[in-house]
């Protein structure tokens, strides 16, 4: 038990202490660090129904994972096309039936998934109510 600023105690969770004895949360700096988080994170979510220290835990050392993966495994932002592609792959669609749905030209999506033609504000508009995606999603940086 501790108290907190305002004076009220508080206990911690002894699934958090013993996960910190196991696995002390700090900065993740290897490949062979970053494994054994993954494989205690995937141990923890097997679990199932945790309680709030080995959430709290688990919540913490979640995101120093996903700190040392944005810094040494950087996932590059996808084009137009990998995303159109993407989203027609998911709703099993084909080019003709996205045309008539959105009132896009077939030939004109048939460009953007070559890589030929980049999308309109205006198609940008129609794809994003389509598939129910923000608008931003079809505006990358790669193209």
């Amino acid at each position: 038990m501790f108290k907190t600023r305002n004076g009220r105690k508080k206990t911690v969770a002894d699934s958090y202490l013993e996960l910190i004895r196991q696995f002390p949360l700090r900065p993740i700096r290897s490949e062979a660090e970053l494994d054994d988080a993954i494989r205690l994170i995937n141990l923890l979510l097997d679990k199932g129904r945790l309680d709030s220290g080995a959430r709290d835990y688990l919540d913490v050392l979640s995101n120093l994972v996903e700190d040392y993966e944005e810094k040494h495994h950087p996932i590059p932002p996808s084009t137009d096309a990998e995303m159109l592609a993407f989203l027609l792959e998911t709703k099993h669609l084909k080019q003709n039936q996205l045309a008539r749905e959105t009132g896009i030209a077939a030939s004109t999506i048939s460009e953007v998934l070559a890589g030929t033609r980049e999308l309109t504000r205006g198609q940008i508009a129609k794809l994003s109510a389509f598939f129910h995606v923000e608008p931003g999603v079809f505006m990358s940086t790669a193209n």
